[in-house]
């Protein structure tokens, strides 16, 4: 966190395979671990009514910035397995080999142009970017698995 700090910051919540599911915007001179909670919550699980059950988040990744003690009694109480390196305990080295992932994503997302550099004065305007620039990472996706 850095107090003075202009600008925002991308928040990107994304399956195993990258494909972003949930985004947000926050100031740049905010926490990150406060937009951990709202990224959770406005996750919506999957209902399938076959089978009655829901398709919840099982694990979260994430690096130390996300290691808050509330937090992970938060995400435990929701029976999210938690996967957070601690600070001076830890190497965020092992968490690399899933961090790629979201790395890989936050990539496809600064690809475009309009959300490389901010634009956008209005925080709304910046967010409708960052989903129509998610969407479009889903249908390009969608469109090489069924081609």
């Amino acid at each position: 966190m850095d107090r003075g700090k202009p600008g925002s910051k991308m928040h990107v919540l994304s399956d195993a395979n990258g494909l972003p599911l949930v985004v947000g915007v926050s100031a740049a001179n905010v926490h990150d671990s406060l937009a951990l909670k709202p990224m959770v919550a406005a996750h919506q699980t999957r209902h399938d009514p076959h089978r009655g059950r829901y398709f919840k988040p099982q694990r979260l990744h994430a690096d130390k910035a996300y290691d808050v003690p509330h937090l992970r009694k938060w995400l435990r109480g929701k029976r999210i397995g938690v996967r957070v390196a601690r600070k001076g305990i830890e190497s965020s080295e092992r968490l690399g080999r899933r961090r790629w992932v979201i790395e890989r994503t936050m990539s496809w997302l600064t690809g475009y142009r309009r959300l490389n550099h901010r634009y956008e004065r209005n925080p709304r305007n910046y967010l409708a970017f960052l989903g129509l620039a998610a969407a479009l990472c889903c249908y390009k996706r969608l469109i090489r698995l069924t081609t």
